[in-house]
């Protein structure tokens, strides 16, 4: 990175020794700081905070210490204009998919060297810009044939992204997935890219999400190993990609997601690894969801309760049709606000759409709960707000945390701007018809 060194956290005003909170401290910090907020902000409303975020990362260098690793922040998984600011001022690089996602990046100050540049058919947007030094990991042979001569241009540092067999072990569909170029279409770029004078420095892959076992991470590795012995490529840089499980979350079936991963485990396999690639500088990571989720929560409250049979509905002014579409395949914890004891009874938590669909949990809740209670969805800093809908209702507002004081970053959305935005644009000109 241009101004971090690899494997140093850039976190100001921590020490490095000092350990992160354990979870329950974490749940009382979110506790601590989103009480008072109840009292000035109407819900539904997000709120994020640096400091979960410094304390993963903390978290993070202790099990890799010793190891070249370079985090990138994911843009797709949480776009926030101060949280990027905060990330870019600690001398880190963002990893972007899209073109959008490239602008929103050059607004923020990042330059083109602390960008990289993921994700598939590239070349139908990128052309458009014309930047020096961008690190870009090519998907396929076509976006090669468009962006090779940009790369040669602009100098920019390329990278190949492979399919590990890993990856169809980590699909359930036990298929690769439309991502990254097979042996025969790697070997091609590669003769290609020499043959303009280009080495790529970067070899990339992605196993998927939620990865339950470093021993897949080490399987890729190996295999990837393998494969630049093949090609006589000898790589300075391999990217990872993303892929760490959130702990403190579950299935659908009430299954940790973490599974048996442990970061430990994983520094072994890069350390391991090391061996095996002779030119090798440094590691990549881009795990979005480990280190977005816990720096966010959804705060909703209760608007109606409704008993069937031996359940309790909680309908809520927020649920998983506007603010929460994870909780479809993942289970987080609620905290209730105000804290309440006794008796926990069977709770479905709605959100307020006419669809029943909008499920955002289901959980043993206190059955002194009340409308007008506050629940707080713990780990909503990932995707989320990616995939945030209007169905039926404007946007929430957005709060922000950087540590010391909390503002709003992004109002309620107004009914003027849902459904104001609709315009009737001019008609095209009819063309003569002739004869």
């Amino acid at each position: 990175m241009s101004s971090t060194a690899p494997g140093r956290s850039g976190l100001p005003g921590r020490p490095r020794n000092q350990p992160s909170p354990e979870p329950e401290d974490v749940r009382r910090f979110w506790i601590r700081l989103v009480r008072p907020l109840t009292r000035k902000h109407a819900t539904p409303f997000f709120l994020f905070s640096v400091r979960p975020l410094q304390w993963r990362l903390a978290r993070a260098d202790r099990a890799l210490q010793g190891l070249p690793v370079t985090h990138w922040w994911s843009a797709k998984t949480l776009t926030l204009p101060p949280l990027w600011q905060w990330w870019r001022q600690q001398g880190r690089g963002i990893e972007v998919v899209s073109e959008f996602e490239l602008r929103a990046a050059l607004a923020e100050g990042f330059s083109p060297e602390d960008i990289l540049v993921n994700g598939p058919a590239k070349h139908d947007w990128l052309p458009g810009f014309e930047l020096s030094r961008l690190r870009v990991n090519l998907d396929s042979p076509s976006e090669a044939a468009v962006l090779l001569p940009m790369a040669a241009k602009y100098r920019w540092q390329l990278g190949l992204r492979l399919v590990p067999e890993a990856c169809r072990s980590a699909d359930s569909r036990a298929r690769p997935g439309q991502f990254g170029m097979s042996l025969p279409e790697l070997r091609d770029v590669l003769r290609w890219a020499r043959r303009i004078g280009i080495e790529p420095d970067v070899l990339h892959f992605h196993l998927g999400t939620q990865i339950p076992s470093a021993d897949r991470y080490a399987a890729a590795l190996e295999e990837a190993a393998a494969l630049c012995h093949q090609l006589n490529w000898q790589p300075r840089v391999v990217d990872c990609g993303g892929g760490w499980p959130l702990d403190g979350a579950f299935d659908p079936t009430d299954r940790p997601l973490a599974g048996t991963f442990s970061i430990q485990a994983f520094a072994q396999a890069l350390q391991r690894a090391r061996k095996s690639f002779a030119q090798l500088k440094e590691f990549w990571l881009e795990n979005g969801r480990w280190l977005a989720a816990p720096a966010g929560v959804l705060v909703v409250r209760v608007r109606d309760l409704k008993t069937r049979g031996t359940v309790r509905y909680a309908i809520c002014d927020g649920g998983r049709t506007l603010h929460g579409m994870v909780s479809t395949w993942e289970r987080h914890d609620l905290v209730v606000l105000p804290e309440r004891g006794g008796r926990r009874v069977p709770t479905i938590v709605t959100g307020p759409t006419c669809m029943t669909f909008d499920v955002l949990a289901e959980a043993r809740l206190p059955r002194s709960l009340r409308a007008g209670d506050r629940l707080i969805w713990m780990l909503a800093g990932a995707y989320n707000l990616s995939w945030e809908t209007r169905f039926s209702h404007g946007l929430a507002p957005v709060l922000w945390h950087d540590g010391r004081v909390v503002q709003q970053v992004r109002p309620r959305e107004s009914f003027d701007h849902w459904y104001g935005r609709w315009t009737l644009a001019p008609a095209d000109p009819q063309k003569p018809r002739s004869g």
